[in-house]
Parts: C-alpha cells; structure tokens; sequence
C-alpha cells in the first residue's frame, strides 16, 4: 500500500481553515476588544495562522511567521498579539468541527440532529478514497471492500503510486457515487450518460457492457474523462454539448442524469460548498435539473431505464425532485432498489430511491451526501 502523504501545503491550509471556520473565528473574537470585519485582512491572516498551530502541527513561530507578510504595512501588531494571546493561553480547537450555522439549520430541518452531529464528525477529516474497479476480480488491493469491484484506501494514498494505476485497473470515485451506475447494471443496448465528467459513471457503464455516449457541456472537464478512457482502454463517446439543447439521433435504452447540484454532499472532499450553496443557489439548481430531467425522459426508450442522481444533501435536488417529475411524466414510474444492488450497509429508502446521509456508513469511514432514483419509462 501506498504510503499517505503528509497534510502540508496551501491546499490543506486552506481546506482545514474553511472545516474549522467558525471555530477559528471564535477564538479571534474571543481575543479581541471589538470584532473585526469578516472580510478583513487581519481575520484572515489570523485564520491561517491558528489553522497551522491548532489543527496542522506547525510550531506556532513558524505558523505566524507565514502569515506576517501578508499583512506588512497594516495591522501587523494586532495580528502578532492575538496570535500571542491565543498561543499563551494555550487555546485550543474541539475534536469535532462546529459547522456553518445556515447550514446545521438547514440539515435539521431536513435530517434532525443526529445527521447534523453527523456531518460535524464527517467534517473533522479528509475522507478516505475509493476505488471502482473495471473488473471486480482484480480488487485484489489489501484494502477493505464494501461492495463489488470496490476497494477503500487511506486518505492521501499516493494514488498513482497504487498497483494497478498505470494498468487502468480502476479509478477513484466515491462510494456513494458508484451507486447510479450499479442502479442500471450490465447492458449491452445504448446508454447516454448526461453532464457525465469527470466520468466516473461512464466508466462503469462502459466496464457493464453499455455502448455509452457521455455528454458534457465543459472542454475542460471532459479532459479528466478522455484521460480515463486513454488509461483504462474502455469504449465509450465523448460529446460536448449543453444539455438543454443536444438531443440524442435516437432514444436510449438507459439515461443516467448525473444532474448538476449544490454538492453540499461532497462537504468532506470540498469544505467550501458549504459557504456557496445559499438558498438560492439550492433554487437555482432545482430548477436546472428539473428541466434536464423533463428533456432527458424523452430520451429514455419505451420500457428503458432512467437513472437520477444527486450529489446533495438538499431534499429540493433529490426527493422533492424526482417526485414532480414522476407527477409530470405519468408514463415514468419508481423501479426501486434492491438491497443486493447497494453497497453492504446502504438501504433503500421505502420509496424505493438511495439516500446516503453523513452517518451512512460512518464506522467504516463514511460516504459522500447522494440521492439516487431509478424510474422505468412504461412499454409501448
């Protein structure tokens, strides 16, 4: 095994500062006579600081000494002295992280308090890694399994230095988001994969059997996809196109709509979605996928399979939508899940749709935020 690399860097400064946010900005109140501004500069130097000293093992002299420079010819005094203040009265940060009030609020309305108590445990971390496998008998790593063709590796693992990179053998994709494409299985028809970078759900298609076309509206994001195809040797169509406009030459046998969303479930990779997924963002999203779902299910062939998929924690993006599509396409109805689908320890919800939570799965290292529903178009 890969050995893990050391959480060092900008990134991971930037990343642990954005977990532990609130936490840091209560101790800098904590220690000064009036509040600074949030935006203000010597906040965010101090922010940087403590994240270094409390969170990342940065001898305190060097933790301050990165951040004095970015306040040369300002408030150089204040920042070194509540740097000091904190150091000498030797404050600390709590184990499990204090998340953004809006969005506590916002999941205990949704999911109550112990998904809340959840996600602040999920937030403490990076996450481990997974692996989809193109064949599940070649998950031969000595690392743990939660499903077929899956295997789990620590948090940076050396990822290009694993057994079987190079070859193609698998490529990293959360378990969570594996679950769309395991919802339509082995094929040998037609597949569309819609908004399909950076492609791990093409890949499964296309180790399934399907004869994918992945569209994408984004150049640049679709580079991750045809790296993938290069290495993994697996067949499949990349088309860039928005689509809200593209329409397919003929009806598929599956459509997958990996919608774009809020991705507030992928918190535990990308702290920052929790400082941009604002109500309105929520709104704006929810109308988007409803009118990709509503062009998408006339793609889908008589008796075809429609799979719809979330990676968010807002019921708006998830249950909510998909039962106004299903209100809107009577012709549509729920195929549910199966257990023997699902990843050991994932459930179905008892309308037959996958919803992962920040405590699904949390004594084996958790998985991302994802709704998941599968309808079957009815046969002519």
């Amino acid at each position: 095994m890969a050995c893990a690399r050391p959480r060092s860097g900008p990134h991971a400064i930037a990343a642990e500062t954005l977990r532990r946010l609130p936490d840091l900005d209560a101790l800098i109140d904590s220690a000064t006579r009036q509040r600074l501004p949030d935006d203000a500069k010597a906040r965010s130097a101090l922010r940087i600081a403590l994240v270094q000293a409390l969170a990342l093992g940065t001898p305190p002299h060097a933790a301050i000494s990165t951040v004095l420079p970015l306040v040369d010819g300002g408030p150089r005094k204040l920042v070194h002295g509540v740097f000091g203040t904190l150091m000498r009265q030797q404050a600390t940060l709590p184990e499990v992280p204090t998340l953004p009030a809006t969005v506590a609020d916002r999941w205990r309305a949704h999911w109550g308090d112990a998904v809340v108590e959840a996600a602040a445990r999920a937030f403490a971390a990076p996450p481990p890694i997974d692996l989809s496998f193109a064949d599940p008998a070649k998950a031969t790593l000595d690392a743990p399994s939660l499903a077929s063709g899956h295997q789990r590796v620590p948090a940076g693992s050396d990822i290009a230095a694993l057994p079987g990179f190079a070859e193609g053998d698998w490529w990293v994709q959360d378990l969570a988001a594996s679950i769309p494409a395991r919802l339509i299985g082995r094929g040998t028809g037609s597949a569309l994969d819609l908004c399909a970078a950076p492609g791990g759900k093409t890949l499964q298609l296309a180790a399934a059997g399907w004869d994918v076309t992945a569209i994408d509206i984004s150049e640049s994001r679709a580079a991750r996809l045809r790296e993938n195809r290069e290495r993994t040797k697996l067949p499949f169509d990349i088309r860039i196109a928005d689509v809200r406009e593209w329409a397919p030459d003929a009806p598929a046998d599956a459509v997958l709509v990996d919608a774009p969303c809020s991705a507030t479930g992928i918190f535990r990779r990308h702290p920052d979605v929790l400082y941009r997924a604002h109500a309105h963002v929520i709104a704006d999203m929810a109308a988007l996928q409803a009118r990709i779902l509503d062009r998408a299910a006339t793609w889908v062939k008589p008796g075809g399979t429609l799979v719809y998929a979330t990676c968010s924690l807002e019921p708006e993006e998830g249950e909510a939508q998909i039962a106004r599509f299903l209100d809107a396409h009577p012709d549509f109805a729920t195929r549910a899940a199966r257990a023997d689908e699902l990843p050991a320890g994932v459930a179905p919800t008892p309308d037959g749709w996958v919803r992962t939570l920040p405590e699904t799965l949390e004594t084996v290292g958790g998985c991302d935020g994802f709704f998941v529903a599968r309808v079957q178009r009815a046969s002519a």
